[in-house]
């Protein structure tokens, strides 16, 4: 039950040329801005666009060959799909949403509805069967969307931010309820997020997607450590530059150079955690190997900090107290010194 996909399309201005891979039993999180062509990826797998070149395989089925004029129908095609919005069909019961799919692919109904509702239970909705979408919470529907989803054993999930519509309260928990269902289903699942932390809580391996291309793919954890773009850098928090190694410096493409703690050559990228960076009204004075003058452009909140956004030659972003940020006087356009010990400074190759 593997997807083995060479997506080809055309939108507009926008080429996306993406191939996707995702073994049985994997979870694959697609992370990209806005316009990164990760709608039109998911599109084109549930069978609501055909591509313009390329192909699809799942199982070894071929549901897209465009060289070979294959285009496989939504409905014929072995897949589940939960979006943003559940999409329950307001006029059925709980029970019948969750049996739709299944009803479609034939089965008749009083087996659809025994189905639906051993799903219902295993979500934990078993109660709420003969209730319709719009007396549930907003949690609740999309635990039926996800049951709906599952309930016709199908070879491919595709999750569209599932949890983006959730309150942060009903988030952890739908969140962790999916995990453990993610984690028995056998197929293979591709989740669309722009959101990080789904990505690091439910995937086993992240494709980073900007501009139609794949510009980072690895272990969730790999891919926050170690970002290979601006838009990573900032979607996990942290200041990404990138220069050439001189021994115990680097020298940054943008100018100003930043000291390490090991040895470094060549081509690399200096990631830098805003936890790290100190804020000072002047110079400060003892063991930091790095301090620079810099400039605040912004500050937004940030759980219990404040997120700085410094510039200057060397550009970072800082997490400040709350206190702190009182205490400094801090406002947009505020001239500060920076610091970070070297130790703090991670590098590796670009």
């Amino acid at each position: 039950m593997s997807l083995d996909a060479a997506v080809r399309v055309q939108r507009g201005v926008l080429h996306v040329e993406l191939d996707v891979h995702v073994e049985d039993g994997e979870v694959l999180a697609v992370l990209g801005p806005n316009g990164a062509g990760k709608s039109s990826l998911l599109r084109v797998l549930a069978g609501l666009l055909p591509p313009d070149g390329g192909r699809v395989e799942v199982d070894g089925e071929p549901w897209d060959d465009v060289a070979a004029g294959v285009h496989l129908p939504a409905h014929r095609r072995r897949l589940g799909m939960v979006f943003q919005d559940h999409l329950l069909f307001p006029h059925l019961t709980v029970t019948d949403n969750v049996a739709f799919g299944l009803r479609t692919r034939g089965a008749g109904r009083r087996e659809s509805r025994a189905a639906a509702r051993e799903w219902l239970a295993r979500v934990e909705l078993a109660e709420f069967g003969s209730r319709r979408p719009g007396e549930l919470s907003g949690g609740q529907a999309q635990r039926v969307a996800l049951a709906r989803a599952l309930a016709g054993e199908p070879a491919l999930l595709l999750l569209d931010e599932p949890l983006s519509a959730l309150d942060a309260r009903t988030r952890l928990t739908v969140r962790a309820e999916l995990r453990r269902h993610l984690g028995d289903f056998p197929g293979s699942t591709v989740l669309v997020t722009h959101d990080p932390v789904d990505a690091m809580a439910l995937a086993d391996r992240v494709l980073v997607v900007e501009e139609g291309r794949v510009v980072q793919a690895g272990p969730p954890g790999e891919v926050a450590r170690r970002p290979r773009t601006d838009y990573v850098a900032r979607l996990v928090g942290l200041s990404l530059l990138a220069g050439a190694g001189e021994g115990a410096t680097v020298r940054l493409d943008g100018g100003g150079r930043v000291a390490v703690a090991e040895p470094a050559s060549g081509s690399v990228f200096v990631a830098v955690r805003p936890e790290s960076v100190a804020l000072w009204p002047d110079p400060p004075h003892g063991s930091p190997r790095n301090v620079w003058p810099v400039r605040l452009v912004g500050a937004t909140p940030h759980g219990a900090t404040v997120r700085c956004e410094l510039d200057g030659e060397v550009p970072l972003l800082a997490d400040v107290t709350a206190a702190a940020f009182a205490e400094l006087g801090l406002a947009p356009g505020a001239e500060l010194w920076a610091s970070v010990k070297a130790s703090e400074v991670a590098v590796y190759e670009r």
